[in-house]
């Protein structure tokens, strides 16, 4: 049996996953406790992510704490994971998917098709708002920053007639009532590793992914891993409004991209390929190929 520390931010999203986890391998005999922190990112409310340093705000403090030996593994949302780790640290397990799309919130109106000419729409994501603009150009469409919660008060509070969050999360919390509209990928493509928890160790860490290979999902993380290619591909960050979704069909793997362009509403390039995904080297070469597509779309 092993003692482990999971570091994670004190949100009560991250705190579920982290449980979560907790619970699995406490489950295979592991003595498992918490280490609760607030990072960058969630003290940072009133700027947009892409303007103060992106996604990676939410896992510096993590990886300091793995680092400085206080937490022997992270657990992330893995759309919020950057593309590239730091040098010595691994992303050890990809574990099974919740739902990957996203989900259409309101007090009054039952899906998006329903809002009135020039309603207000909350989404903190560039991805949302160039997809958002090509469903409906005409939406006035505002930043949400926050945790589920407050993004849910802002809501409340009558600040938007909706918002667009992950499904995922909703779920994960009791909060699948919320919902009023899932959109499917073909309306609304999900980001990469959206829906996805990856657990974050120190690269020299053997016995942490020994540990927890049990934990691990194949064809999750093979999905997730083509995905998250075109965005490394792309030079992918938080900033870019990019969307990657990949999906087995068989022994293919489907995968599908979108680039909008956030200066310029409706222009979205797309791209999709498939291919036989057995290992993660072949789904990095799958998600290279549709960014290359992408590109040649005129995406940049």
């Amino acid at each position: 049996m092993s003692q482990f520390t999971i570091a994670t931010r004190e949100s009560r999203l991250a705190l579920w996953q982290a449980e979560h986890v907790q619970a699995l391998l406490e489950q295979r005999g592991h003595a498992v406790a918490l280490l609760g922190m607030t990072t960058k990112g969630d003290q940072i409310l009133d700027r947009s992510l892409s303007k103060v340093g992106g996604k990676g705000l939410f896992v510096k403090e993590l990886e300091v704490a793995l680092e400085e030996g206080r937490a022997d593994l992270a657990v992330h949302s893995l759309k919020d994971v950057p593309m590239d780790l730091p040098e010595g640290f691994a992303l050890a397990c990809v574990m099974e998917r919740e739902d990957p799309r996203d989900a259409f919130v309101s007090n009054k109106y039952r899906q998006l098709a329903d809002l009135p000419q020039g309603a207000v729409v909350g989404t903190s994501s560039l991805r949302r708002v160039v997809l958002l603009r090509a469903l409906r150009p005409d939406l006035k469409i505002e930043p949400l920053r926050g945790n589920l919660d407050t993004r849910l008060r802002k809501l409340d509070d009558g600040q938007y007639d909706g918002i667009v969050l992950a499904a995922a999360g909703l779920k994960r919390l009791g909060l699948a009532g919320r919902i009023r509209q899932v959109f499917e990928p073909t309306e609304m493509l999900p980001a990469a590793g959206q829906g996805a928890l990856g657990i974050e160790i120190r690269a020299a860490r053997g016995d942490v992914a020994e540990a927890l290979a049990p934990l691990a999902n194949q064809s999750t993380w093979l999905a997730v891993a083509a995905e998250r290619a075109v965005s490394r591909s792309m030079g992918g960050s938080c900033s870019m409004p990019l969307a990657a979704h990949a999906h087995f069909e068989g022994e293919y793997l489907q995968l599908n991209a979108a680039w909008g362009d956030p200066d310029q509403a409706g222009v979205l390039v797309r791209a999709r390929s498939a291919d036989v995904v057995a290992d993660l080297e072949q789904a990095a070469a799958l998600g290279e190929a549709v960014a290359a597509r992408l590109r040649a779309g005129g995406a940049r």
